[in-house]
This record gives C-alpha cells, structure tokens and sequence, in this order.
C-alpha cells in the first residue's frame, strides 16, 4: 500500500470512527468553534471598526491639525482637582491667527454654540439635541463636509451677521419630509433662520454630524454669548505637505498672539488629525489582546475536551486496535489514524467557528456603518490554531493506542 492510498485509508477510517462517536465528537467541535468564533468574530468586528475609523478620519481631512484651548487637571482619587486654568482662546486671537498665518491652508475659527438645540418649522419639530456650530466660510472644508445643495457661507453672511443656516440630514427627515428646505425659515426661541445650505449624509456613525446644524460664527457669537467662550482653530494646507512643520510654524505665531515668553511652555494644544486615529487605534490592540486572550482560553478547554475524547476513544476501541495489528498494522497505522481523527475535528469545528465568527463579526461592524470585511490573517491564523490543537489533543491518545499490545487487546472486553 502505497502513502497516499494509505493517507486516504487513514481518512476515511478516521471519519467512521467521528461519525460512530457523533455526539462527543460534535460537542467538542463545538466548543472549539465558539473559541474560534469569539476570536474571529471580535476580530472582525474590529477590523471593520477601524476600516471605519480611518476612512471617516480620511474624510474629515487627514493632513489637518487643530489649536484649542488647554487646561490641567489632577485627580486625587475620585475628585478632580483644577491644578491650572489656562486662558480660553478668544475670538480676537482666533481671527488674528487667521489673518497672520500666511501658509497656504485653510484656516477654520468655529466653537460649539449649543448642543441641546430644538428647531421648529410649522407644526414639524427636532429632537431636543441638536447642536448648533458657529463657524466661518473654511468649517465645511476643514470638516470634510460636503453640500448636498445650496451654498455655503459667503464673506457678506459673516460680516453681516445674516441669520442664515446649514443643516445636517437629520433636521430635513425632522422638518422637510418630501419638501425642499433651502429658502425654508426655521426658527429657535428667539432666532428665526433661513436654511442656505444641506450637507451630504456621513452616517449615524460619523460622531452625529447628520444632526448638526452650522450658522455664521458672528451670529452664534451674538446669539449664544456666555463667558469665557473658547474657539478652535482648524488648519487644512491646500496640498500635502509637512504637517509637522506647518503646526510648528503655527504654534509660533499663536505664542505671538498669546504674548507668552520664549521660556514659557505653550498654554494651549495643537492636535493633529492623524494623532486621534492613532489613539484610537492604539486603544483597540488592548481590546484586541483581550480577544485573543479569550479565544486562546477557550481553545485550551477544547483541546483538554478532545485528548479526553480521544482517551476514551482509545480505551472503547482496543479490541479494534488489537485486531488491526493481528493483521498487520503497524504501529505508525494506528497513531496516523487516531492522530487524524483528532485534527479532522479540530479543523471541522474551527472552520464552523470561523464562519460563525465572520457572520457575527460583520453584523456588528454592518451596525456601525462599516462594510463587509474578512479578515484573512485570523482565519488563517484560526485554522493553524485548530491544526495545533487537534495534533497536540491526538498526539499522546495516539501514541497510546500505538503501542497496545495485540494479544492484551484481543482479551479486552
């Protein structure tokens, strides 16, 4: 008998031996699919979270940076304490900023107006928790909006004060159902405005910018002044360039404005757009290893499932293995056969769990406004790791059943 003859003999031997066994044979591919399953499935649905993530960051503009306001604060147990309160930014400083910074970038000045807003138009009404943004003609830019239709801000809106708006999807489905909005006046308590402008859809995912509405920073400012407003500074270079040294260079002309000395440190934050994916992302590996962490376990309590399978398996079956080697079997025969049987359960119960966990995976990440993803590194990953376990569960139960002795087998009852 040649070895392939004999490799599809040990096969079809090892699938009897499952099929007469069924039961504990599917419990235990059972267990091992749902460790592979917990595995690839929040595997997958971080992937699709970070898909997500990074896509939706790319759209906000990838090669920008931000100056905001700093403050420090100490926590002593559960209390936080105010260690330093650094100045707000003003909008003085925030459009002599604009005006100094001759780099070839957009440069955005906005602050968040209101988030609890309620907009009204006839008798159709929002949800109480829009957020009004105040912001110059560069915001949608920066933002990495896009106008579905109408217009964005123009030079006289600002200086003007015009109580004119742009609105997230969310107030037109509220407000506008089957009606076109632009023209169209809504009103808060005590401002009336006049919808210029729609911004295209990004999901309910993308940090709910479908239920933002954008007026003129001059007209927030006079509308919902309270002290001590902060404003944020956005910068998006025309082209990709440098980032580091464009902040940089940003960063000495707001320490300009803020009049600090060469030896003071800089009492305000220049974030990079890049730098919160990769919070963000570095945040996920700990989830990640927290997974991997939790598959691993389970796939242990498989693999000591299954050496107890095959144990039992050895000791049930001794009479066949005696007969087997009164005719001739070999030793290696008989290790090979229970050996496969092993991995062929390993591999059977991981490739359930594998698209078990794609299935799962994807549903969630599908939730979240991400596409359909399969990550083949951890379904390779997942199959090695069914290989692994099914050889390191059979190994020993096959050396054992090797090396029964055939008159003793022959006796057993």
């Amino acid at each position: 008998m040649n070895r392939i003859t004999l490799f599809y003999e040990n096969i079809r031997v090892a699938f009897k031996a499952i099929r007469s066994n069924r039961v504990r044979a599917v419990l235990t591919m059972a267990i091992i699919a749902f460790g592979i399953m917990a595995l690839v499935g929040i595997l997958t649905a971080i992937d699709g979270l970070k898909s997500t993530l990074t896509e939706q960051f790319t759209m906000m503009g990838a090669n920008s940076f931000s100056i905001t306001s700093r403050s420090m604060r100490v926590q002593i147990g559960n209390q936080h304490i105010r260690q330093r309160n650094h100045s707000h930014i003003t909008f003085r400083e925030a459009m002599e900023f604009k005006e100094k910074f001759k780099e070839p970038a957009w440069v955005s000045v906005s602050f968040n107006a209101s988030g609890l807003a309620e907009f009204r138009y006839k008798n159709n009404k929002t949800n109480p928790n829009i957020s009004i943004l105040g912001s110059d003609e560069n915001y949608l830019t920066f933002a990495g909006h896009e106008l579905e239709s109408g217009r964005n801000f123009s030079q006289d809106d600002l200086s003007s004060n015009r109580h004119v708006v742009i609105i997230g999807q969310d107030i037109v489905k509220f407000l506008f159902p089957g009606v076109d909005p632009l023209g169209k006046d809504i009103s808060l308590p005590g401002l009336k405005l006049t919808v210029i402008g729609v911004l295209k859809s990004k999901g309910s995912s993308f940090m709910g910018s479908d239920q933002t509405t954008v007026i003129p920073v001059t007209t927030a400012r006079q509308y919902f002044s309270r002290p001590n407003i902060t404003y944020n500074i956005g910068v998006m270079p025309y082209r990709s360039v440098s980032l580091d040294m464009m902040a940089s260079e940003a960063e000495g002309i707001f320490r300009i404005i803020r009049n600090l000395d060469p030896r003071d440190e800089s009492d305000f934050n220049i974030q990079k757009s890049d730098s919160i994916i990769q919070m963000l992302m570095e945040n996920l590996k700990y989830v990640t290893l927290a997974a991997t962490i939790i598959g691993l376990i389970t796939l242990f309590g498989a693999a000591v499932g299954l050496m107890n399978i095959m144990l039992v398996s050895v000791t049930e079956r001794t009479r066949e293995i005696g007969v087997r080697k009164a005719l001739g079997a070999r030793g290696s025969v008989i290790r090979q056969q229970f050996l496969y049987e092993s991995v062929i359960i390993g591999q059977l119960g991981g490739i359930l769990g594998i698209l078990a966990g794609i299935l799962i995976g994807n549903l969630v990440s599908l939730g979240m406004g991400s596409s359909f993803t399969v990550p083949w590194v951890w379904v390779i990953g997942g199959v090695l790791a069914c290989f692994i376990v099914g050889v390191a569960s059979g190994y020993f139960p096959a050396v054992k059943a090797s090396s029964v002795d055939p008159i003793e087998a022959l006796r057993y009852e």
